[in-house]
């Protein structure tokens, strides 16, 4: 299994990154994990973007999943359309919830490429056994494990402090975690990570490495990663778009 960064600005795309977009490959399958602002085009320098089987969104906020209407055109109108149909995995309402953002005149209908499916608590996704659970945030959530070829990563999607996230991801070989926040003790409850929190849940949850994603534009890098390292014994290291992580 392969885990490919190619967006890991929270909340917004920045001037270094795409905003969420994660791509994990295994046995010639590729998932993407959201598709945040900017990501289609972050993409195309890792793989024929017409080759992407299978779209899974954590939540349906803007910086998680509006370029799926980017991905849509392409697959309609580019010179190599029109692509193959593929899943995009999501809430219930996914589809009404992207038609909404993506509809070119009022009251007409989007001609979607994509067929969405939502959801179940676990489902077969190509060569990948996923699993869900709900994370506690401002719109309805998941963090997602997946397994495959055994091997397993847990992506936390966006969270705040979740006990269940620890269980969720003993035994996994990595935690892909968001941090938005820097440390305080006065933090919003139920929205999002800090970059020590991220690394109290890898800790308490034993997975070997960590890798923390997520960090708004408007926080440095390194000031996340320097209150995290405290807080974790394993490898950690700090998402940036072509980071590639082999699990073998």
């Amino acid at each position: 299994m392969e885990l490919t960064i190619i967006g890991c600005s929270g909340s917004a795309s920045g001037p270094k990154s795409p905003a969420s977009c994660y791509l994990v490959r295994h046995d010639g399958f590729n998932l993407v994990l959201d598709m945040g602002p900017g990501s289609f085009g972050g993409l195309w320098r890792h793989i024929a973007v017409s080759d992407v089987h299978a779209i899974a969104f954590s939540h349906l906020h803007p910086d998680h999943c509006l370029d799926l209407c980017a991905f849509n055109v392409a697959a309609l109108y580019s010179a190599s359309a029109p692509w193959r149909r593929i899943p995009v995995y999501g809430p219930p309402d996914t589809q009404e919830r992207m038609s909404r953002a993506n509809e070119p005149v009022p009251g007409t209908p989007t001609d979607w490429a994509v067929d969405f499916v939502a959801w179940e608590e676990t489902q077969q996704v190509g060569p990948f056994t996923v699993r869900l659970i709900p994370a506690p945030h401002s719109a309805p959530a998941w963090s997602i494990r997946l397994e495959a070829g055994g091997r397993s990563l847990v992506y936390s999607g966006d969270t705040g402090p979740n006990p269940g996230l620890i269980e969720f991801a003993r035994g996994a070989d990595l935690l892909l975690a968001e941090a938005s926040f820097l440390h305080a003790e006065d933090l919003p409850p139920d929205l999002h990570l800090s970059g020590r929190q991220a690394a109290e849940h890898a800790a308490a949850a034993g997975v070997p490495r960590l890798v923390i994603t997520h960090v708004p534009p408007w926080h440095e890098v390194a000031d996340v990663f320097a209150e995290a390292r405290p807080h974790f014994g394993g490898e950690l290291q700090m998402a940036y778009p072509g980071l590639s992580v082999t699990l073998d």
